[in-house]
């Protein structure tokens, strides 16, 4: 033999004297197909830049998940019911900041997380479109709804009613009065120039913004009534109609009275006479001051100024009021009457008349009026002088106009309001 003897083999099996000791198997085990070697391992697997890659990735993938979940948990903390009992004013100031916004929010009641509102805010991009004013949160609103209604700007609307037949001057009286306007006015509006309405404004409105909504709207007004105006008119310019407007919105306030006044004055002008309007006397002894406070003078009559129209031909030089939209109308469209005249009645209204005769004789019914009525003031007071001590001598004095006095503008008809 030499030594290059192979190793004894069976089947490929190596012998066992040769390949060490064999645990025996079973013959199932003997049959079975033997399994296959395991891959071999890489060695990235062991790299610890790998490992750490794959712990951030996981804490990265649960971050996200928890994030997920806070923002879904505060959405709906967002827009869930909120804790106001009932409806409630909320004030925003002009030029307030989100934390401030917040602020104010929290100290009213309406909101009691604050951190999640700003948030919210914030999350849709509304922090620079809040807007000042005074709002009216309903009951329960959500933080949402809350934001909505800041960022819409639907704050509440306070009316500021101007009563016809009031003066430029005595407007602006009531302007400053209204504590809710802020600023002063630059001036005094011209006479006539301003229209009667009823107003609506936000707290914090410019005086200034509201006089100026007034003169833009009766220009609009004055605009529509001159084109629709009769044609005929002894009126030449949309001035001359607002004159004479404001004499008629003067002399009655009555509303179906006015295209009846209004034919008056059209028929006298027409016919060369004077006007004779009381208002205008007042207006050229007292200015936009507006009331006399008594009754007119015989000398004030039969002064000269360059507004009575005792006097005077003609229309005065302007306006004595700022007429409304109803007075404007009824000069352009006055009463197709014949009348010259009128006089008070004694109850609000007036009596017409064409002519002087019949004139005279309802202002005789008139002054009789005013007598009984003079008398039964006398009896009252002396019946209060006998039973407290006191003396008031009663005057019976009668305004020697045949006029009604002007109308009370603490007690007007009030117009449509106007937004």
């Amino acid at each position: 033999m030499d030594g290059n003897k192979e190793t004894p083999e069976t089947n490929g099996v190596p012998d066992q004297e040769t390949s060490g000791r064999i645990s025996p198997k079973s013959p199932r085990e003997s049959l079975a197909p033997e399994p296959a070697p395991p891959p071999p391992r890489s060695r990235h697997v062991r790299n610890p830049i790998v490992v750490a890659l794959n712990g951030i990735m996981m804490i990265l993938v649960l971050l996200a998940l928890g994030g997920g979940g806070l923002v879904y948990w505060g959405k709906l903390k967002f827009s869930e019911r909120g804790p106001l009992p009932q409806e409630t004013t909320v004030i925003i100031r002009a030029n307030s900041g989100l934390d401030e916004i917040t602020s104010v929010l929290m100290s009213e009641g309406v909101i009691t997380e604050p951190q999640i509102f700003s948030w919210g805010v914030r999350a849709y991009r509304m922090q620079s479109k809040l807007r000042a004013g005074e709002y009216s949160v309903p009951a329960g609103a959500s933080m949402q709804q809350v934001m909505n209604l800041l960022v819409s700007g639907k704050a509440i609307l306070h009316p500021f009613t101007v009563p016809e037949g009031l003066t430029s001057e005595q407007i602006v009286e009531r302007l400053r009065e209204e504590e809710l306007l802020t600023g002063d006015v630059a001036e005094i509006p011209p006479e006539g120039s301003l229209l009667p309405e009823t107003y609506l404004f936000t707290r914090g409105a410019a005086r200034q913004s509201i006089l100026d909504r007034m003169r833009r709207e009766h220009d609009k007004v004055l605009a529509d009534v001159w084109k629709s105006r009769r044609e005929g008119l002894p009126i030449k310019t949309p001035e001359e109609l607002v004159t004479l407007a404001s004499i008629v919105e003067k002399e009655t306030g009555k509303a179906d009275e006015r295209p009846r006044v209004a034919a008056v004055f059209i028929n006298r002008l027409n016919k060369g006479m004077k006007l004779q309007s009381d208002p205008t006397i007042i207006y050229g002894l007292v200015g936009g001051k507006g009331a006399l406070g008594r009754p007119l003078r015989r000398s004030e009559i039969d002064g000269e100024t360059p507004y009575n129209t005792y006097v005077i031909n003609g229309l005065p030089p302007g306006p004595i009021a700022n007429p409304g939209r109803a007075a404007m109308e009824a000069v352009a469209g006055p009463s197709n009457t014949n009348e010259l005249y009128f006089v008070a009645e004694g109850t609000g209204g007036h009596v017409f008349s064409a002519t002087l005769a019949e004139h005279n004789r309802n202002v005789a019914k008139y002054r009789a009026f005013l007598k009984a009525n003079a008398a039964a003031a006398a009896d009252t007071s002396l019946a209060a002088e006998e039973t407290t001590g006191n003396a008031d001598a009663a005057s019976d004095e009668l305004d020697l106009l045949d006029g009604m006095p002007p109308r009370d503008p603490s007690k007007p008809v009030l117009p449509v309001p106007k937004p």
